[in-house]
């Protein structure tokens, strides 16, 4: 059997490959979404809860979730953020949107040749939205998180299995005539009506969104919870030698409390930079390293190296932010080399600042510095963790700094958000 005739048996008339393969990849996506969808909903009850991070469909949700918690969390995982906690995820139109995918492929399935031309032609046209949303997903992973969640790829392979299942659906469309593996009894598609494409179009629509307005009625309002999580005692410290820098439309005092060597103070940093927040505030910043090389709070360190990085911001004075956005954005490298040991971080500042920056890191004012930003911490009893925020005097909850963020400062300070 030569190249052709396999290839027509494979895609032409009587095939069922193409319908099979946009069903499989439908599934696919309807696993995936749900799986998103649950992990976003579940941290409704604002808790911190494990999370779906496999390709492998059905595995066990984990703790070790990094790219895919960051996903959860970034702007781009919802829509509505203003209106709702947390948003709507866009899983949400996914789960719609694969339902129907799935649905009609088990009908061009089943029906084979009698299902219509302009059914055929239609699928393939609107099976190719999922896999336009996914590169586009995809594209922003890359570019605007730095990371792949691979529960997030499992729904881009599986937009790209409809979309060629759709696509290779319209070689079904030559006539028994003209395929090397026509069959006398399978007669030609009827040409159907141009009105059921719009009908299809509708529903589409409708299925796509139904799953969207359900969540959105059962979002629970959180607005009672957003001022139940303290106040700072004192905002600030003139003997403390505390960071400040101010935003460059600044309107609003900000308090943070951060380790340069924490992932979830770079994420927290990233989302007001991405939101357009943080150029909005004026900030006063108090290291909380979670080492204790340096931090007496602590039994053992959480963070190896973060004493060292954190003095090194308390050197860049003028310059705090540019040098704790540095440790932000080297931040792997920066705790690989912490836990490396001290001479190896050490080389690693040498190399980016020079030996002014160790001398200063090396100096006793910047260790008693450092000493009074932990003590303007336990002085207001913060808790041992980062990221902490406050926003004047009021403590924003940890639960609100991540898929709430957004919410939580439309209610509380609307005027730093764009």
């Amino acid at each position: 059997m030569g190249l052709e005739p396999r290839f027509a048996a494979m895609f032409g008339s009587p095939s069922r490959f193409p319908a099979s393969l946009a069903l499989v990849g439908a599934v696919l996506g309807l696993l995936f979404s749900s799986y998103s969808t649950n992990d976003y909903a579940a941290h409704l009850d604002r808790s911190l809860h494990d999370v779906h991070c496999s390709f492998i469909p059905g595995a066990p949700v984990t703790a070790e979730a990094e790219a895919c918690r960051a996903a959860m969390y970034s702007p781009y995982s919802a829509v509505f953020r203003d209106a709702f906690w947390g948003g709507v995820p866009i899983s949400l139109f996914a789960l719609g949107a694969f339902s129907f995918f799935a649905a009609f492929a088990v009908y061009l399935l089943l029906a084979r040749q009698r299902a219509s031309k302009k059914s055929v032609i239609f699928f393939a046209i609107v099976s190719l939205s999922p896999f336009v949303v996914s590169a586009v997903m995809f594209f922003i992973s890359v570019t605007e998180l730095g990371s792949l969640c691979k529960t997030c790829v499992g729904t881009y392979v599986a937009s790209l299995l409809v979309a060629l299942g759709g696509v290779t659906g319209l070689l079904t469309l030559r006539g028994p005539s003209e395929s090397a593996t026509a069959d006398p009894s399978v007669s030609a598609r009827p040409a159907g009506h141009a009105w059921l494409a719009l009908a299809w179009l509708v529903v589409l629509g409708a299925v796509t969104l139904l799953p969207v307005g359900v969540y959105a009625a059962s979002v629970p309002d959180h607005r009672p919870y957003l001022t139940r999580c303290g106040e700072l005692k004192q905002v600030d410290d003139p003997n403390a030698g505390l960071i400040h820098f101010r935003g460059t439309h600044a309107v609003r005092s900000a308090l943070f409390f951060e380790d340069p060597l924490c992932p979830t103070c770079k994420a927290f940093h990233d989302r007001l930079k991405t939101e357009g927040v943080l150029d909005r505030l004026n900030v006063t910043l108090v290291m909380l390293p979670l080492d204790s090389a340096c931090n007496w709070m602590l039994d053992q360190p959480l963070h190896p190296g973060a004493c060292t990085v954190s003095k090194a911001v308390i050197c860049g004075k003028d310059r705090a932010r540019q040098v704790l956005e540095w440790a932000f954005e080297n931040q792997n490298y920066l705790s690989r080399a912490g836990k490396a040991g001290e001479p190896t971080l050490r080389a690693v500042i040498n190399q980016q600042f020079g030996p002014s920056m160790l001398s200063c890191i090396d100096s006793r004012e910047t260790k008693v510095t450092l000493n009074r930003h932990l003590h303007f911490a336990a002085a207001n009893s913060v808790p041992v963790s980062t990221p902490q925020v406050y926003l004047g005097t009021q403590r924003i909850c940890d639960e609100d700094t991540d898929i709430g963020l957004r919410f939580t400062l439309k209610q509380l300070a609307p005027e730093v958000v764009p």
